[in-house]
């Protein structure tokens, strides 16, 4: 599982270290992409498998359905560690990301996300509103 935040450099190759924590969990294989708000996602093999399961069941008739297929097949690329622990971010990811010296590596149970730290911040400042609009949402799953 993955958990926390961690704070990180891109060396000047766009080479970021994931956490020694999460490597572990990514040793089977993983796909990194774009996500939803514009920040980078990690998926272990087994997740993006399902993820791809899914997508799969939306019609490629329904703009939703495209519009995802899109953002995440067009910027997926398998991850390969170096020596150090080391993935490289391809420099696409990163324009789409924000992403030029800092990263946070960001746990979200079976997925990583990847944000500039700027935009972390107003996007954690955002949460409260979102929770307090998904209240219906929250009481049917917690």
């Amino acid at each position: 599982m993955f958990w926390g935040e961690y704070a990180h450099q891109l060396d000047n190759k766009g080479r970021l270290i994931i956490p020694a924590r999460f490597r572990p969990e990514l040793s089977e294989g993983a796909i990194m992409t774009r996500g939803l708000d514009a920040n980078l996602v990690i998926y272990p093999q087994a997740t993006w498998e399902i993820v791809t399961q899914q997508l799969g069941k939306l019609p490629i008739t329904h703009p939703t359905g495209r519009a995802l297929r899109r953002l995440l097949f067009s910027g997926a690329v398998e991850i390969t560690y170096d020596k150090q622990g080391r993935v490289l971010i391809p420099a696409y990811l990163r324009e789409y990301a924000n992403l030029t010296d800092r990263a946070l590596l960001i746990g979200m149970e079976t997925f990583v996300e990847i944000w500039e730290p700027d935009n972390w911040r107003a996007a954690l400042d955002g949460v409260a509103d979102v929770l307090a609009d998904s209240h219906d949402l929250l009481s049917l799953t917690l």
